[in-house]
């Protein structure tokens, strides 16, 4: 649907992306597609036109499979098989101590996708509808936690505030959460530590300590002001 304006989403990004000195001279979508198909082989047989006849195309899309390839890897794969590399185990530099003696380590759950943009918005809420701290029930005894009480989870890069769980899913000194929902936004907790061979953020293994909170903390606060004038502004 097109806003009250007249134009569509794609028309806003090209006006935004000039406005901010990068410039788009694109006349409509398909000119898009046109520049993605000359420039990734793999995408070289789609365009818009076909996308509208045929509803989607399963890439790779070119002269050999001009309308895609439903089954990528036949026979074998594209590289061959995969390659393990023997890497250095280097430990982390986070550590526990009297400050943050618990270590925090987040994931995901079955019912969600990565942080939950999608299926946030689908009926799997139900199963998953907010981010929860999993910890053992001694730490949550030396702590005065009960169950479903708000906690303050701090490390030395953040804070933030959700409800506890009681379980002895995790070990004595560990404790987990998931990273779907922006109101928790997990991550503000880890650090900036990263493995040196990929890259990969250190998520699994962050000092924290975990004490009974009356709510939300302010950044949270603020967030859902925000969250809430945006949905405001959207639905006029």
């Amino acid at each position: 649907m097109a806003p009250k304006n007249g134009k569509e989403d794609w028309e806003i990004t090209v006006d935004l992306s000039n406005a901010l000195g990068y410039p788009m001279r694109y006349g409509h979508p398909s000119g898009i597609m046109d520049e993605i198909a000359r420039l990734t082989p793999g995408f070289a047989g789609v365009s818009y036109e076909k996308l509208e006849a045929m509803g989607s195309v399963q890439w790779p899309c070119n002269d050999k499979a001009p309308e895609g390839t439903p089954i990528m890897h036949i026979g074998g794969f594209v590289r061959g098989k995969g390659k393990f590399v023997i890497t250095e185990y280097v430990a982390t530099d986070e550590r526990t101590g009297p400050r943050f003696p618990l270590l925090l380590t987040t994931g995901r759950i079955l019912s969600q996708y990565n942080v939950g943009a999608q299926t946030r918005r689908t009926a799997n809420t139900v199963w998953h509808p907010e981010d929860l701290l999993e910890i053992h029930p001694h730490d949550a005894e030396q702590r005065g936690i009960q169950e479903g009480s708000w906690v303050k989870l701090v490390s030395r890069a953040g804070e933030t505030s959700l409800r506890a769980t009681i379980t002895d899913r995790v070990a004595p000194g560990v404790v987990y959460t998931t990273f779907h929902h922006p109101t928790t936004q997990a991550n503000v907790v880890t650090t900036d530590n990263s493995d040196w061979a990929t890259n990969c953020p250190e998520y699994k293994v962050t000092a924290v300590q975990v004490s009974p909170s009356n709510g939300p903390v302010d950044w949270q606060e603020s967030y859902r002001q925000l969250a809430e004038r945006s949905r405001r502004i959207e639905a006029t």
